[in-house]
């Protein structure tokens, strides 16, 4: 199947718009401590997040954890295990008049091979939390929970 990496703004607004969006979210842990990221754009902008992004049309959820850590990171990972599907709703987005977005999102807890992250436009920083940072997404809340990390915050 052919893969499909870029989409129009025109093609975007539609689809968010319309459709929900396959994505995966990636719990990236790093000894005692989850690596989280300071989000640039909507949805969640400003606060700290796990790293993701959206399935490319002719990519597998495998093949996406593996772009999507060395786009968003700059480094490979390991899969340790899959926390299996979210459903995730925003008011705030990108496209005026869409209604928000709709997010089904795949969440994967992964180790990655190098702790020197080199950080995407998506984000303005990178850093390992050893405890909360005070005032975590839900969402995010709910991954921690969902990989047994939230003690640890």
């Amino acid at each position: 199947m052919k893969k499909v990496d870029w989409i129009s703004e025109d093609d975007w607004n539609t689809i968010v718009s319309q459709v929900p969006i396959v994505s995966i979210d990636l719990v990236v842990l790093c000894d005692d401590g989850v690596l989280l990221g300071k989000r640039e754009n909507e949805p969640a902008k400003g606060e700290w997040f796990v790293p993701g992004g959206r399935v490319q049309k002719g990519e597998t959820l495998v093949e996406a954890v593996d772009r999507v850590s060395q786009q968003e990171l700059g480094t490979e990972v390991e899969i340790i295990e899959s926390l299996g599907s979210y459903e995730h709703f925003y008011e705030a987005t990108d496209v005026e008049g869409s209604g928000g977005k709709h997010y089904l999102a795949n969440g994967f807890v992964v180790r990655p091979e190098s702790v020197t992250f080199s950080p995407d436009n998506q984000h303005s920083d990178l850093q390992i939390f050893y405890s909360d940072p005070g005032d975590l997404h839900e969402y995010t809340l709910q991954y921690l929970q969902d990989a047994d990390r939230l003690s640890e915050f």
